[in-house]
């Protein structure tokens, strides 16, 4: 059973705990502070108004699913479940079995004018899957029990799901057969392919295996005009790829409902590696460099200097790090060091020459080598960081993130601009924020910079969500000054929209708002998000 007011499963916290030399960091860099108390679940039920829609033999108008249906898992969606503030509920939860399911649902909803919410695994951050006050009834279809995997073309490396299939599914089935995916989102225990490919996922291996948009080779879309056949090509020049329409489109257009995609035979072996480099700027150029030349790493993730010594901070066996500290020091990496995790993935005669290459590239930028120990710690819990959000709030600090994209001549001042507005943001309530940094997906022409920021809640509910309003418009107005896209992986939805414009102007804007119209003239899916 999925916790109903924070990430995961109940009684399962991947160890994420924290720790005597974490707390002290903490109150040393933000001051102490106390847990709120939290509403219950039964309270937040009794708050569940009675349902506006009609009986459906699809659709479930129980007050406890709707509440579990009501969030996604962004920081205001926390609070707002923490506080038992939901303010608006779906009036009802179908959970399709079938394409003609969904269909049977749209039907449903566009005579009696409902509006409708397509539901993945429920881990947007940017509120996708929000219910809107208004005057129409909402309708969550969740696509839960649509997860399975339904053919596998070995010749072609084609695979068709379920648009509901998790993480998890999607690879358990695959390897039964020989293949994988390679789609690795921190949220990759929830979130789902459908998801994925409604908000232009990327997966921590996005450098061996792409972006989602490099899988997604077709599929199946319902629509209130009926459903739209997505075929599979290896490529073509037959007008605008329909696929592109699609991505990115964020259940504004339709619900995905089979899903294929382009898979991988299962790699001989992989690994993960640490290194650390003396300072920012040649982590920077390094990184760079071995993108630029191609280098067959399955990822790069590359810390500043402050997210660095924080995790160092953080760790508890403190006589080991110390070990390592002195070790690094001595061979140039000191105080203003910076780690980068890679990964190798491949066969064994890739994966010895891509990891010759890397290691000489660099070692030119001053890079050493500490094998795979910290690497494979790192691959142990790579998926643990949503996990985290619920230890440090019951020690009474909130943490969010930020992320977004440019090209590498833009990284320094970005990443610079981005931290100072957030740091700055509370400084008139005499507020300190720990914020950094890191760039964890790489491409020839930039990368994308994920940032972190914690902070003390402030005493309420109130006073958490209105410092994180300031925090985040700190740091997406940097974002927007600075050219970045308001966001790299995680979506438009509600929170990003009002960004959209800067970068898409007035001409695209119209553009995608045409191709919304188009399959949705009356406004019923997904409305009050991206746009």
């Amino acid at each position: 059973m999925r916790r109903w007011n924070s990430w995961g499963e109940e009684n399962k916290d991947m160890d994420a705990k924290i720790g005597p030399a974490a707390m002290s960091m903490l109150q040393e860099l933000l001051g102490e502070s106390t847990p709120l108390k939290d509403a219950t679940l039964e309270e937040v039920i009794a708050k569940v108004p009675a349902s506006r829609l009609p009986e459906h033999p699809l659709v479930s108008r129980d007050p406890e699913i709707r509440v579990r249906h009501a969030r996604g898992q962004s920081l205001p969606d926390y609070l707002a479940l923490r506080s038992g503030e939901v303010g608006v509920f779906p009036d009802g939860v179908a959970q399709p079995e079938s394409p003609e399911d969904i269909q049977a649902l749209l039907s449903f909803a566009k005579a009696q004018n409902i509006d409708v919410i397509p539901y993945g695994g429920g881990t947007s951050v940017v509120g996708h899957i929000n219910p809107l006050e208004g005057d129409r009834p909402v309708l969550t279809i969740s696509m839960a029990r649509m997860n399975k995997l339904l053919s596998l073309d070995k010749e072609s490396q084609i695979a068709t799901f379920g648009a509901g299939t998790p993480g998890p599914l999607v690879e358990s089935q695959l390897k039964a057969q020989g293949y994988t995916l390679g789609h690795y989102p921190q949220s990759w225990e929830f979130a789902t392919l459908g998801g994925w490919i409604a908000s232009r996922s990327s997966g921590q291996q996005s450098l061996r295996y792409g972006r989602i948009e490099q899988m997604f080779a077709g599929g199946r879309m319902e629509t209130f005009g009926g459903t739209l056949e997505i075929p599979t090509f290896p490529a073509s020049s037959a007008g605008p790829d329909i696929r592109e329409m699609i991505l990115g489109s964020e259940g504004r257009m339709g619900i995905l409902s089979e899903v294929k995609v382009r898979v991988s035979p299962l790699p001989d072996q992989e690994s993960f590696h640490v290194m650390f480099f003396p300072n920012w700027e040649a982590g920077v150029n390094a990184v760079r460099h071995l993108s630029q030349q191609r280098v067959q790493l399955s990822m790069m993730r590359l810390s500043n200097t402050v997210e660095t010594t924080s995790h160092l901070r953080m760790a508890d066996n403190r006589e080991e790090v110390a070990a390592l500290e002195e070790y690094l020091t001595s061979k140039g990496a000191g105080d203003n060091r910076c780690m980068l995790t890679f990964g190798v993935t491949g066969s064994e005669s890739q994966c010895t020459a891509a990891l010759e290459v890397a290691l000489g590239i660099a070692e030119q930028y001053g890079g050493v080598d500490t094998g795979t120990l910290l690497g494979d710690l790192w691959a142990h819990g790579r998926f643990k960081g949503p996990y985290l959000r619920e230890p440090l709030w019951q020690a009474g600090y909130a943490v969010d993130t930020m992320e977004t994209a440019v090209d590498w001549c833009s990284v320094p001042a970005t990443v610079e601009a981005i931290e100072g507005a957030i740091r700055n943001a509370l400084a008139d309530e005499d507020e300190r924020v720990h914020v950094y940094t890191h760039l964890s997906h790489v491409y020839g022409q930039g990368c994308s910079i994920y940032t972190t920021y914690l902070f003390r809640h402030g005493g309420s509910f109130e006073s958490a969500y209105q410092h994180w309003k300031k925090l985040k418009s700190a740091g997406a107005e940097q974002i927007v000054e600075q050219g970045g896209t308001i966001s790299h992986q995680h979506g438009v939805g509600f929170d990003h929209k009002h960004y959209l414009p800067s970068e898409k102007g007035t001409l695209g804007m119209a553009a995608i708002q045409s191709l919304c119209d188009l399959f949705d003239p009356e406004g019923k899916m997904n409305p009050g998000k991206l746009l």
